[in-house]
Order: C-alpha cells, then sequence, then structure tokens
C-alpha cells in the first residue's frame, strides 16, 4: 500500500484525480443551486445543502468499505475524539467560513484566497517536518501555478477592499484547512484512512445540518429528480477524493502533495465552461492551465532529482 501511494506516476494521477473532482464540484453545486432556487445570499441553505453532501458522503463511504472494499474497520474509543476534532475542522469550520465567505466577496479573490491555504501549507511543512523542506522547485511551482489562478481571474473583480464576513472567511477557511492537513497527517498514522474518511465527515456534517436547518427558509429545500442527482454526485466527489486525498497525506510529504491543489480552481474553471451558460474557454484559460501544469512539472523533476539524490 505505501508503496503504491508514494510511487511518483502514481502521486501525479491520484492528486489529478482528487482535483479533477473537486474541480467539478464548482459547476455542479452551481447548477443544485439554481435547480433548488437558492438565492446567493441565502447562507443557511447553502449550509443546510452542504451538511447533507457531506453526511451522504460518509454513507457512501462505509457502504463502499463494506461491500467494495471489503474492508474490517477496527473502531476504537481512543479514535473518537480525534475524528471529531478533524470533523469540526475540515468539515465544519472549513465549510462554513467558505460558504459564507463566497458570498460575500468576487470570484478572483474567492480563488486567490482559496490557493493560499496550499502557501499556508508548504510554508508551515518547512518548519514541521526536516524532510518537507522549501527549496527553489517548490517555490517556482507555487509561483507558476499561483501565477495562473491569477491569469484565469484577471477582470473578474479584483480590488484591495477587506472584509471580514469576505476576504476574512475565505482566509479562514484556508487556515483552517491547512491545519486539518496536518492533523490528518499525523493521526492518519494510527486510524485507517477509511474510518478517519467517512467519520470525520459524518461528524461534521451534523453540526453543518443543525446550523443549516436552524436559519433555513421554509425550513427544507425543494429538491426534484436532477437536484438529488446532483447531490448525490457531490457526495460522490467528496467521498472519493477525500478518500484518496488521505491516502497520499498518509505516505507523503504534505507540503509537496498540496501543491497539486493548485488544480481544483483551474478544472473548475474548465468545467464551468463545459456545463455553465455564459461560461465560455478562452485564451487565459489555457494559459492558466498551461502555467499550473508547469508548476507541477517543475515539482516532479525536482522531487525526482532528490530521489535519485538519496540512492546515490
Amino acid at each position: 500500500m505505501e508503496k503504491f501511494f508514494t510511487k511518483t506516476k502514481n502521486v501525479l494521477i491520484i492528486s489529478l484525480i482528487c482535483t479533477l473532482l473537486w474541480g467539478s464540484a464548482f459547476p455542479v453545486i452551481k447548477i443544485s443551486y439554481e435547480k433548488l432556487r437558492i438565492p446567493a445570499e441565502d447562507i443557511f441553505s447553502k449550509i443546510y445543502f452542504a451538511g447533507l453532501r457531506f453526511f451522504i458522503a460518509s454513507i457512501f463511504v462505509f457502504l463502499a468499505s463494506k461491500f467494495l472494499l471489503k474492508a474490517k474497520l477496527d473502531i476504537k474509543g481512543r479514535y473518537i475524539k480525534p475524528i471529531i476534532i478533524l470533523g469540526l475542522l475540515q468539515t465544519t469550520l472549513q465549510y462554513f467560513f467558505f460558504y459564507i465567505g463566497i458570498a460575500n466577496t468576487s470570484g478572483i479573490k474567492s480563488a486567490i484566497f482559496q490557493s493560499s491555504g496550499i502557501f499556508f501549507t508548504v510554508i508551515a511543512a518547512h518548519f514541521i517536518y526536516k524532510d518537507d523542506k522549501l527549496n527553489s522547485g517548490k517555490v517556482l511551482s507555487l509561483i507558476l501555478g499561483f501565477g495562473g489562478i491569477l491569469i484565469t481571474n484577471i477582470g473578474k473583480g479584483f480590488d484591495l477592499n477587506f472584509s471580514l464576513l469576505g476576504e476574512g472567511f475565505l482566509l479562514a477557511s484556508a487556515i483552517v484547512n491547512s491545519i486539518a492537513t496536518f492533523y490528518v497527517k499525523s493521526i492518519s498514522q494510527d486510524i485507517d484512512p477509511i474510518l478517519l474518511t467517512g467519520g470525520q465527515m459524518l461528524s461534521g456534517s451534523i453540526i453543518l445540518l443543525i446550523v443549516g436547518k436552524i436559519g433555513l427558509k421554509g425550513g427544507s429545500l425543494a429538491f426534484d429528480g436532477i437536484s438529488i442527482i446532483l447531490l448525490l454526485y457531490a457526495a460522490f466527489i467528496s467521498a472519493t477524493a477525500f478518500l484518496l486525498w488521505y491516502m497520499l497525506l498518509k505516505f507523503n510529504k504534505p507540503g509537496e502533495i498540496s501543491i497539486y491543489r493548485l488544480f481544483i480552481p483551474v478544472f473548475g474553471a474548465t468545467l464551468s465552461t463545459i456545463f455553465l451558460e455564459g461560461e465560455a474557454f478562452t485564451i487565459k484559460l489555457l494559459i492558466s492551465l498551461l502555467l499550473v501544469i508547469s508548476g507541477i512539472a517543475v515539482l516532479n523533476l525536482d522531487t525526482r532529482r532528490s530521489i535519485q539524490k538519496d540512492d546515490l
């Protein structure tokens, strides 16, 4: 298992699968809001929808564990506390801050502040882990990737204004996600990633459901056939991507694999041009994609050189 999830080629493929799935969530959730007629300012409905998404995702994880993976989960009492803490960080707090923040700021700021968590992770890893130091390859990868995100969002409302409920909450979401990344790394050595994924989603979603239900206008969301399918797909995205990502975090350096998350906004923008009306593939998006790919290529070349150096 460790050999499979640490092989450079597999890390690249699995990371791309995770970021593609997370990126596809952008158009899926936007279409879901349209089908459910959730207005931009209705934060509680969005929080309730997120709670449903992650609650169902946790069920998917446990069902897949039992019937597809045939895994026997070793649930111990000492696992409950760290799983609940992770659920509070990764699901409850991160998405609470994210949904409120994204509703109160522009598209370019959302992309920038969402990506800032990658910088927090890479820089913090430099001080936390002896074998995950910053180097020229990582710095260049970040510059190229972040440059790609900036180019994608040029002209979408960038300004120097800062508000607590907008940029402040997006920054809080990014910081919480970074903290959760290191927490996963520390506890996944002892707790099965399957149990970790399903457990944190289950515990974290319950709080989102309670908070969302309290402020939900009309008491419930009016689902139809299409919106139910979209909800199930959104849950599938979370279940699959987080499970694979936690497996990567268990066996790899957080500062290295986190850089792959730069693909999320690029994939999100690309898929939005396919599935959302009014969105179009532009030269800016192509340049952005090429810059992010270049950044990942630099990272992989640097990683291979390090491996070859260690083997000498």
